[in-house]
């Protein structure tokens, strides 16, 4: 691993920022500034244990990623997930019950990690997952979806439950929204968000950015229509390209120098939001903070995962331990390699480096 780096305290300081701007931006609502307080606390608790544990010479990553189903309803142009196959059409098969992934919560907070972002395919299709993590309210559970979903059923386990933050997924204004997701959902967000918000609850909005969209994302005017809906968090997510078609749209440095700069510029201009980067310039922060380092993935039938874009597992938490997958051989093997810190040209360090990670995963 990278000796001059301090990815323990690079990761603690980036969890404090995040809980630090979410109070901040939840100040003039009551329920959801008492939260984040209590929230604050746990986190700091959760900090304590994975320093304790790196005392001790182990490495407890604060995030977790969890994919909880193959299932969507929708087809967006260019879905890493398809090309990946981890969502498909048909009926899930042999995936984690709700009880398991309950069971792996329960781990995650005795670990300490204090996020678990809950993915799929469409995460709202799996209320029995989400009800279990309503359950852990010392774990913040941002739920990235696609946002039609969103029903009373919805608004009523959120109101009661704020560790579950909805984090909807736009790409921008109306039609570029629609191109990539389909005709009509940019309608149907822009409904959803209004009803999020007229039952006094907060929501994230998630935009995948690509070289199209990149300048229209990041204007006042945009933010604004998403935070006078009641946004309380904006995740820009670069486009990873996962097929050779689609390599034009993934940001480049200039795109990705442009997002740092403006994501600074928001953050100092608008608190009433926060603003997180991912993967970020992983060139100046460290490296690529996947399998482990900064979170890693679990896929829907368990295979822990160095992160969603580099599908590669060699072991499952069905037959191991939550502490058991953080440290297993391939995941040891991309830390102790170096491959997660090398240079490469920017963005997804994993994906542009996939065939060596088959290699390391063959020897695992």
């Amino acid at each position: 691993m990278n000796d001059t780096f301090d990815i323990q305290e690079y990761m603690t300081r980036g969890v404090e920022r995040v809980v630090s701007d979410a109070i901040k931006a939840t100040m003039k609502d009551p329920r959801e500034s008492v939260f984040m307080l209590k929230f604050a606390a746990a986190s700091r608790a959760a900090s304590k244990k994975r320093k304790k544990a790196k005392e001790n010479g182990e490495h407890i990553p604060p995030f977790l990623i969890a994919s909880i189903t193959s299932k969507c309803n929708l087809h967006c142009a260019g879905c890493y997930s398809r090309c990946n196959h981890a969502t498909v059409d048909s009926e899930p098969v042999m995936q984690l019950t709700g009880e398991e992934w309950l069971e792996i919560f329960n781990q995650a907070d005795e670990l300490g990690i204090s996020f678990i972002l809950l993915a799929g395919g469409e995460p709202m299709l799996r209320h029995d997952v989400i009800d279990a993590a309503a359950k852990k309210s010392n774990i913040l559970f941002p739920i990235f979806t696609n946002g039609t979903y969103i029903n009373q059923r919805y608004l009523d386990l959120f109101d009661k439950n704020r560790n579950l933050i909805p984090i909807i997924s736009i790409e921008g204004e109306k039609e570029i929204t629609d191109a990539r997701r389909g005709k009509g959902i940019y309608d149907k967000l822009i409904s959803n968000m209004d009803m999020i918000h007229e039952y006094g609850l907060i929501f994230g909005a998630s935009i995948t950015v690509t070289t199209e969209n990149v300048k229209e994302v990041t204007t006042d005017t945009f933010l604004k229509k998403l935070s006078d809906r009641g946004c309380k968090a904006v995740i820009f997510v670069e486009f990873v390209p996962v097929t050779d078609e689609s390599t034009e749209l993934a940001p480049g440095d200039a795109e990705r120098e442009y997002l740092t700069s403006e994501i600074n510029r928001l953050r100092a201009e608008h608190p009433e939001m926060v603003y997180i980067s991912f993967p970020g310039d992983e060139k100046s922060s460290g490296g690529c903070v996947a399998a482990g380092r900064g979170f890693f993935h679990i896929n829907s039938h368990g295979g822990a995962e160095p992160c969603p874009f580099s599908p590669y597992s060699d072991v499952n938490v069905r037959n191991v331990s939550l502490r058991e997958a953080i440290h297993s051989p391939l995941f040891m093997a991309l830390q102790d390699g170096n491959i997660l810190t090398d240079d490469h040209e920017g963005g997804c360090v994993l994906y542009e480096k996939r065939d060596l990670v088959e290699k390391l995963l063959n020897k695992a």
